[in-house]
């Protein structure tokens, strides 16, 4: 017996031997616990900072948030209806927007702007989304987008010309994909041909957010297509400029009161001076503002997913069946439950990414958690406020089929969540 236990024993520690090491019993493997991992925190004594809770706001933010919540309610609420039927934005809507500065929140007083945090962005968007994320995606692009690329890429000049007219009452849109570069937006074809000291531009755009409105224009072009996706510039182009024009807005399911057209610029002249940044920049410079601008669409279906849900649960305490409200069956019970951890889960996701960018730490892969999670969770919340709803949830007398329709660009735009899938295990692969 003894024999053959000792048998058995030495076979065991052979077969140990080839067992590879980060699956031994027990063993830790070096590469395991990352999300464990901790930095050093900032000297509460010296720098007079603390760790708080993510909810935490400033007084400059939360005035902010209140303010915001106020025009939202009594400025926006009254036209969304029409304006999604219409599918036309209320222009008193953007001149409050600019008005309360909330278009130019983190530009600095030299140029109009406000001053703030880019947090207070945040939740900016996500008040306004409450309420209609058409408006919420207008003050987004415009900080996010518009305004960053100004301010972190733009030379003394271009910031002079145009800051003081984006935080007053000119729109911008940034125009990247084209018809053959969707996700693959470094195949466009658009080109800029270097003629002395001008360039000449051809090509067209495709889903051009705030086009029909806006003032100026990042434009994406190749100065070089011999050079790839290396040779793609970044060039500022006014609305007026020979050559550019608009075409017709897109009839969408949702964000109806946000414009999406195609733009067509035929051998639109524009001088060097426009070129913004370094030639063959450009795609870094979409790449850095994307990553940013994730935070804010994570923000917007965060909003979106909030409104709705704070909408609907009111009703099914208010509906009664077999003599009791909706929201006393426990089955209900069980399902609001679940929605309202996903929705706190996705504003601490949200709220994470975007204090990590605020800090200008790493969030590339935080802000593309935050914003596949939020439309993950803004699909689900609509859907089942819809059911929640029941009848009258299906019809447009009630706001929840508008999220719902609202909703389903957040898994599209500025990165589809499988693009936001990559980001993440390409960081995944990296880390272990």
């Amino acid at each position: 017996m003894a024999a053959a236990a000792g048998a058995w024993l030495r076979g065991c520690a052979k077969l140990r031997r080839h067992i590879p090491a980060h699956l031994a019993p027990w063993r830790v493997s070096p590469c395991a616990f990352r999300s464990s991992k901790s930095e050093l925190k900032p000297n509460v004594a010296s720098d007079g900072l603390a760790c708080a809770p993510l909810q935490t706001f400033t007084e400059e933010e939360a005035m902010l948030k209140d303010m915001v919540t106020k025009f939202a309610q009594e400025r926006v609420a009254p036209f969304v209806q029409k304006m999604d039927e219409n599918a036309k934005m209320e222009e008193s809507i953007v001149q409050g927007l600019f008005e309360q500065g909330l278009m130019s929140i983190e530009l600095g007083e030299e140029y109009g702007g406000t001053g703030a945090s880019f947090f207070s962005i945040i939740l900016a968007v996500e008040e306004l989304a409450k309420v209609d994320p058409a408006v919420a995606l207008v003050c987004e692009l415009q900080n996010t987008l518009t305004n960053k690329l100004f301010t972190t890429y733009g030379t003394e000049e271009q910031k002079r010309t145009y800051l003081p007219r984006v935080s007053k009452d000119t729109l911008g849109s940034f125009c990247l994909s084209e018809a053959g570069s969707g996700s693959d937006a470094f195949s466009l074809k658009t080109r800029a041909e270097k003629k002395g000291d001008y360039y000449i531009i051809n090509g067209s755009k495709m889903w051009i957010s705030l086009a029909e409105d806006a003032g100026v224009f990042f434009v994406m072009a190749n100065t070089d297509p011999s050079l790839g996706y290396r040779g793609i510039t970044c060039f500022v182009v006014d609305r007026n400029t020979e050559g550019l024009q608009v075409g017709k807005k897109e009839d969408k399911l949702g964000i109806r009161a946000c414009s999406t057209c195609p733009v067509t610029l035929d051998n639109v002249k524009v001088p060097e001076s426009s070129i913004l940044g370094q030639v063959g920049q450009g795609y870094k410079y979409a790449i850095g503002m994307l990553n940013t601008g994730r935070i804010g669409i994570a923000a917007q279906m965060l909003g979106l997913a909030q409104g709705c849900f704070d909408r609907t649960v009111p009703y099914t305490k208010e509906r009664v069946q077999f003599g009791k409200s909706v929201f006393d069956f426990q089955g209900m019970q069980h399902q609001i439950a679940q929605v309202a951890t996903q929705l706190e889960a996705a504003r601490l996701l949200t709220y994470n990414a975007a204090r990590l960018a605020e800090a200008g730490r790493p969030a590339i892969k935080e802000a593309s958690m935050a914003k596949y999670f939020t439309a993950e969770v803004a699909t689900l919340t609509t859907s089942k406020c819809i059911e929640w709803m029941g009848g009258v949830g299906f019809t447009k007398n009630f706001p929840i089929e508008k999220y719902y329709r609202d909703c389903k660009i957040g898994t599209i735009y500025e990165g589809t969540s499988n693009i936001q899938l990559s980001t993440i295990a390409k960081f995944l692969a990296q880390e272990y």
